[in-house]
């Protein structure tokens, strides 16, 4: 029995070998084809030809990968702890919405986080540069959360009392019936996307909202400064794309000798 487990690591969790690297190449082809008929099933006029099609194979691909979940529990010596991973998470999500669709049928269309999965093209492609730039933005987002979470609280503020200021100003009469839906429409120009449902009338409004689109200006480049200053004090560590035999997790950190 451990001889078996052993062999099914290998060609799961490895791919170094032949048989591994089959493993991994096949699985993430049946990823993206999963996730190709989710989205042709979301297409009405597709749907209506091909409908019935789509359907068995996405309880084909469903079937494929809760098979696969399992053996990963199997093949690992710690199924709990490689359950409660980003991957096995991840997996786990995978697969859930198809039986849960049976209950609520628009469920399964929440299947395309399938393509989550194909991350694990870094560790069988041994993109291990990849994986270490990617840890340097995390580390640095980790270290201008602090800074960027009084920026947020800052910005909160700032449109509360700009809507305040707008529903004085503005009223009911023009559109702007509640301090709620008049913050919405703070964060809308503040954020330069300006959807136009919503706009001032009077001079003292419209110098408002003038003031407001130039500060969004400004307000945009503060987290890109933030990160950015946080990205050159971040240094690089060296990563081997590598899977814990105990618990499966994959993609594991290794720290550069000193």
């Amino acid at each position: 029995m451990r001889k078996l487990r052993r062999q099914l690591y290998r060609i799961i969790f490895e791919s170094d070998t032949r048989a591994g690297r089959a493993f991994d190449i096949v699985l993430l082809i049946s990823i993206l084809a999963s996730v190709l008929v989710i989205m042709l099933d979301s297409v009405e006029s597709v749907r209506a030809v091909y409908g019935r099609s789509l359907y068995l194979l996405e309880w084909f691909f469903t079937l494929l990968f809760t098979l696969e979940y399992i053996l990963r529990l199997v093949a690992v010596g710690r199924p709990v702890r490689y359950a409660a991973s980003f991957f096995g998470v991840v997996d786990l999500v995978a697969i859930v919405p198809t039986y849960l669709s049976l209950i609520l049928p628009e469920t399964r269309y929440l299947l395309v986080v399938r393509v989550l999965r194909m991350l694990r093209i870094f560790r069988i492609f041994k993109l291990a540069e990849y994986l270490k730039q990617a840890d340097v933005i995390v580390r640095a987002l980790r270290a201008a959360m602090p800074k960027i979470t009084v920026f947020l609280f800052a910005v909160v503020t700032a449109v509360v009392i700009i809507g305040s200021l707008m529903y004085v100003i503005e009223g009911q009469e023009h559109g702007f019936s509640s301090i709620p839906q008049i913050v919405y429409w703070a964060i809308v120009t503040l954020t330069t996307v300006g959807y136009g449902d919503m706009s001032p009338h009077t001079p003292l409004g419209r110098l408002l909202a003038s003031l407001v689109m130039i500060l969004g200006y400004g307000i945009i480049a503060v987290p890109t400064g933030i990160v950015t200053v946080e990205l050159t004090r971040t240094p690089a560590r060296s990563l081997s794309p590598s899977t814990c035999s105990g618990c499966g997790r994959e993609g594991q950190e290794l720290e550069e000798s000193q």
